[in-house]
């Protein structure tokens, strides 16, 4: 009887490792055709046309090309671009306000014909705005939001409404108990929406915000933030992340820290720090911005815009909920 039992618990044993192993050959196989596939093309491409005898040129303002991010919306924009015969010049703007701006007048003196910016500081970078529109530059805003109306057409999701969806998710998660640290970017004026609208959510529903560290949009800085973060609360059960760095900071905070199994994380953006912890289970939810259409449609609009064609003021990008049940469909979102 005893050999028998033994028999049958090794057996139980082999098909639960067989079944596992059967799992996560179907997950890498799901994610590799995603991959393969790649992102959606352009839904649109705008008619090309010439600008004083020449093609179009349009100027990029992005935040860092550090970030999986910025990278893939000028992936977008080049892809539209290519398809056009556009110029294109990207410029780092290195998570500094005042090199977007100056960039800004730079593109208006070299005579580009329309400029794509990714804001830092959406207030701080308005007057470079207004002087690009008195000079007959118009410019995109994508992603982050710059409220002027010297903006000829703004791209981008909402990112309030993004972060009240992640503190739905995580209040279904939570039954509306328990403190949440915070990794955000308090320079960020992005990621201090997402923050109020996820703070907003949770707080109307029980939830506590407890430390709430600045990971100041950089890798580094965030990993710093966030093992300060997991150091002083040691029981903390739920984080929240306000962007890609962010939420690779707090990822590989916990890794190092051994917490994976006593934390539950929510947060922006897919990298492949996120999708391991998205397979791995503990990360439960990770708003996925369509960085791709982000690029499509603001280069449509610099182009249109450049050829003098009208463009409609707001042009919305929907966002996508990355959960461990569907997180296969998404892996070509860890290319750039």
């Amino acid at each position: 009887m005893r050999r028998t039992c033994t028999v049958l618990v090794s057996l139980a044993l082999v098909i639960a490792v067989g079944g596992c192993d059967s799992a996560v050959r179907q997950q890498q196989a799901a994610e590799q055709r995603a991959a393969e596939q790649g992102p959606p093309p352009p839904a649109r491409i705008p008619q090309a046309c010439q600008v004083n005898g020449r093609t179009p040129k349009i100027g990029i303002i992005t935040i860092n090309l550090q970030a999986l991010f910025f990278n893939q919306i000028n992936t977008g924009a080049r892809r539209v671009a290519d398809q056009v015969g556009a110029q294109v010049q990207i410029v780092n703007g290195n998570d500094d306000s005042t090199v977007q701006a100056n960039a800004i007048d730079d593109l208006v003196a070299n005579d580009y014909d329309a400029i794509i910016v990714d804001a830092v500081d959406t207030d701080g970078i308005k007057p470079a705005i207004r002087r690009a529109n008195a000079a007959g530059v118009p410019v995109v805003a994508v992603d982050a939001t710059v409220d002027d109306p010297a903006v000829s057409a703004q791209v981008g999701t909402a990112n309030a409404e993004g972060g009240k969806q992640l503190g739905e998710a995580l209040l279904g998660i939570s039954g509306g108990q328990g403190e949440i640290g915070v990794v955000s970017a308090l320079g960020s004026t992005i990621q201090l929406e997402r923050q109020k609208g996820f703070t907003d959510e949770v707080t109307a529903h029980g939830m506590r915000i407890g430390t709430v560290v600045d990971g100041r949009n950089v890798q580094e800085n965030a990993q710093a933030a966030s093992e300060n973060l997991l150091t002083g609360n040691p029981n903390l059960p739920y984080a929240y992340a306000t962007g890609e760095p962010a939420l690779i900071g707090l990822a590989a905070a916990v890794g190092s820290q051994g917490r994976t199994d006593r934390i539950k994380v929510v947060g922006w953006d897919l990298s492949a720090q996120a999708m391991d912890g998205l397979r791995a289970g503990w990360i439960k939810a990770v708003v996925q911005q369509n960085t791709f259409q982000f690029g499509y449609e603001s280069m449509a609009a610099a182009i249109d815009l450049a050829c003098g064609r009208p463009v409609p003021r707001d042009i919305p990008v929907p966002t996508q909920i990355v959960t461990p049940e569907n997180v296969a469909q998404y892996a070509y979102y860890l290319e750039r």
